[in-house]
């Protein structure tokens, strides 16, 4: 299961594939490297018909329904590490998208895996007749011990966004289906809305969509009509800021009037999908003297979708808890060359934050983020020190708040997110 999504599973750069002739151009589906044409003109600020609460505090985490098999990471670590105390919601990774419909992603993670006593949140264990197990189980738990925590049932994600095309045909099914879901008697208590995570409308990741520039807010409006208000509706996007590429491909000036906020995925930008390099921050939060493509950067993204009218406040700053890296390096500094993926516990290229620390500490910091140079390996990802720096950007700019990629990455005391205001 590990292998289904991967580390935010992007491996953007790699679908550099191209889409049909009716998107007007090749898109890559690098974070993104896609062109659909001309970058058309923005879309007016749209009346917003979903109030964001609280803006500037909000600090979201995913969590992983296959972390808890070999990750060994489980709801009870979100309480254990002080993680429980810093969020304010949780993004549940990840229902599927089937047949023009949302489905369960896991149904034995989701809800029938049972927890003995010493697993559980609140130390009781899981009977053998109790309607539901699981991990929404233990949400369930985690938020009696945490009532103004919220979570939010993510779908899609680099995987499962193949299903999105179909959904678009038909948004008010598509919505209707979600609904069901989502409201399912068995555990409606424990998600407070939806998220959508797209890889990526009108564009390229691992498959390619031709649904058209409106699709997206399309299937948002449908589903902010079936939710009502009440519900909370957000959506992880592109984070490329480049000319002519992926957020140009959609109105998200437009569709932004459904949502509560979008997730900027504002990492991921540069790895070993590129295996010769030249090695780059992942996660850099502006450009910088040699950054292999301009418009790849935090602040670009956020700029670029700022400028399209889209509220700051319905805007969060995405952080990895991850980093990426090569091998074959010789150069301390970015932009060295390299032979191919640096190893990794469970995928070549990418390692948390939790071993990188130890076995390859930063050596150095470019664009608001670390790097590290240790043997032939080349790594960046974010620490503690460069989170402070990234908050206080977030700060500048009047953002609603801050998500990452994900809980299992940080340390067992929460070092990271401890970092995160």
């Amino acid at each position: 299961m590990t292998g289904l999504h991967r580390p935010r599973a992007r491996l953007r750069a790699l679908a550099a594939t191209f889409c049909t002739a009716a998107l007007g151009a090749a898109l890559l589906g690098v974070a993104g490297t896609s062109s659909a044409g001309a970058a058309p003109t923005a879309s007016a600020p749209a009346a917003a018909g979903a109030t964001p609460t609280a803006a500037g505090d909000k600090v979201v985490g995913y969590f992983t329904n296959w972390g808890v098999y070999q990750r060994d990471y489980h709801v009870k670590n979100i309480e254990t590490s002080g993680s429980a105390d810093k969020l304010t919601h949780i993004n549940y990774a990840f229902g599927n998208v089937q047949g023009g419909k949302c489905t369960i992603g896991d149904s034995y993670a989701d809800y029938e895996k049972a927890y003995t006593a010493d697993q559980s949140v609140d130390g009781v264990a899981d009977t053998w007749d109790q309607e539901l197990r699981g991990n929404f189980n233990q949400l369930r738990k985690l938020k009696k011990l945490h009532p103004d925590l919220k979570v939010i049932w993510s779908f899609g994600g680099w995987s499962w966004s193949g299903g999105f095309a179909e959904a678009a045909k038909n948004p008010a099914a598509f919505a209707e289906s979600c609904h069901s879901l989502v409201e399912d008697p068995r555990w409606a208590d424990v998600f407070d809305g939806i998220d959508i995570d797209w890889e990526y409308p009108n564009a390229c990741g691992l498959t390619c969509d031709t649904s058209g520039r409106d699709a997206y807010g399309d299937l948002l409006s449908a589903l902010r009509s079936k939710f009502g208000t009440d519900s909370l509706i957000t959506s992880a996007i592109t984070a490329d800021g480049s000319d002519g590429g992926k957020i140009d491909a959609v109105d998200y000036a437009g569709a932004a009037q459904y949502l509560d906020w979008y997730n900027p995925m504002t990492y991921d930008f540069f790895g070993a999908f590129a295996a010769q390099g030249p090695t780059a921050p992942h996660s850099p939060l502006t450009s910088y003297p040699g950054i292999p493509t301009e418009g790849f950067n935090s602040d670009a993204a956020i700029s670029k979708l700022k400028g399209l009218g889209i509220p700051a406040e319905k805007l969060l700053l995405g952080i990895g808890f991850y980093g990426r890296g090569w091998t074959g390096v010789t150069q301390s500094e970015p932009g060295g060359t390299a032979t191919g993926a640096a190893p990794g516990t469970y995928e070549a290229g990418i390692e948390d934050y939790k071993v990188l620390k130890d076995s390859c500490p930063a050596t150095g910091t470019v664009a608001g983020t670390a790097y590290a140079h240790c043997g032939t390996d080349w790594w960046s990802y974010d620490t503690p020190a460069t989170i402070a720096t990234k908050m206080d950007y977030k700060n500048q700019q009047g953002l609603g708040g801050t998500f990452f990629w994900e809980l299992s990455g940080d340390t067992a005391n929460g070092e990271l997110i401890k970092a995160i205001n």
